[in-house]
């Protein structure tokens, strides 16, 4: 099958999920000999319009996962703004070395019903949003290898279909979807922190405003960065992006969630690839 274009399309508050995508999408685009270029959807301003595809193009949609599941702030985006129109699609997802559960089948039915014929899929590690030890320095050169023979591998498979697939490539996870994965104390008891927020060392913040820049929800204010007003998905882009250490969080189940995680799983997650 001729792909006149390629798409690495993704959300990635960090980078890793960006890093992983525009690699699969390169060596994608060396063996099909097409163009490729990214398109990101992290940032708000990013979310306001739609994505229209058509045939003839193969596009690599990646999100991280977030308890277990794509990121339920962005299912409004995905669900009404991505659109397939015959398009192929891949979705690759990156998960911080618990689990990615049922993310990949469910980014994988949304782009389906969009329209898309979905032909590849893939799980990949990342270090996890809230700790700098958990998978850390991943993906690294072993990840990266095996990211890019994904790529080439989903060139050839496309190079080889003489027509559109009508059925969707079998990924891991289960269908229906399960719940969001909840963290729980070691009595069982459920840890809520969706209200949590980051807090701000002003005695290190420099006032770059950087933070303002990063945050995915457009949440941190701009004229007063210790400020969030908005909601916040603990993605880490202001804590890890900040020059001065001044971001972190102090609420207790948060850093008993992060450090249960970080003893449970400090074995190497495995990547996961569906052709």
């Amino acid at each position: 099958m001729r792909v006149r274009n390629i798409w690495a399309v993704y959300f990635s508050a960090t980078g890793t999920t960006e890093k992983t995508v525009r690699t699969v999408a390169a060596a994608a685009a060396e063996v099909l000999d097409a163009p490729w270029q990214a398109v990101s959807f992290t940032l708000p301003q990013e979310r306001q319009e739609k994505l229209q595809f058509c045939t003839g193009d193969l596009v690599f949609v990646a999100t991280p996962v977030y308890a277990g599941r794509v990121p339920n702030v962005l299912l409004p985006f995905l669900t009404e703004n991505v659109i397939g129109n015959g398009a192929l699609a891949v979705p690759v997802v990156l998960y911080g070395n618990r689990n990615y559960d049922d993310a990949l089948m469910e980014l994988r039915n949304i782009l389906q019903a969009n329209h898309f014929a979905c032909v590849a899929g893939a799980a990949f590690v990342g270090e996890h949003a809230f700790s700098r030890v958990l998978a850390a320095g991943r993906p690294d050169a072993e990840d990266c290898a095996l990211i890019e023979g994904f790529g080439e591998a989903v060139g050839r498979k496309v190079r080889r279909l003489e027509h559109t697939p009508e059925t969707a490539v079998a990924v891991g996870g289960c269908d229906p979807i399960r719940p969001y994965y909840k963290p729980r104390d070691r009595q069982g008891n459920f840890i809520n922190i969706l209200k949590v927020k980051p807090v701000t060392d002003m005695d290190k913040c420099s006032g770059c405003g950087l933070c303002a820049e990063k945050c995915p929800m457009g949440s941190i204010s701009a004229h007063n960065v210790a400020e969030v007003a908005g909601i916040c998905i603990k993605c880490c882009a202001c804590v890890k992006g900040c020059p001065t250490g001044a971001k972190y969080f102090t609420d207790e189940g948060y850093l008993y969630h992060q450090h249960e995680l970080e003893e449970m799983y400090a074995r190497r997650g495995e990547v996961e690839m569906f052709l």
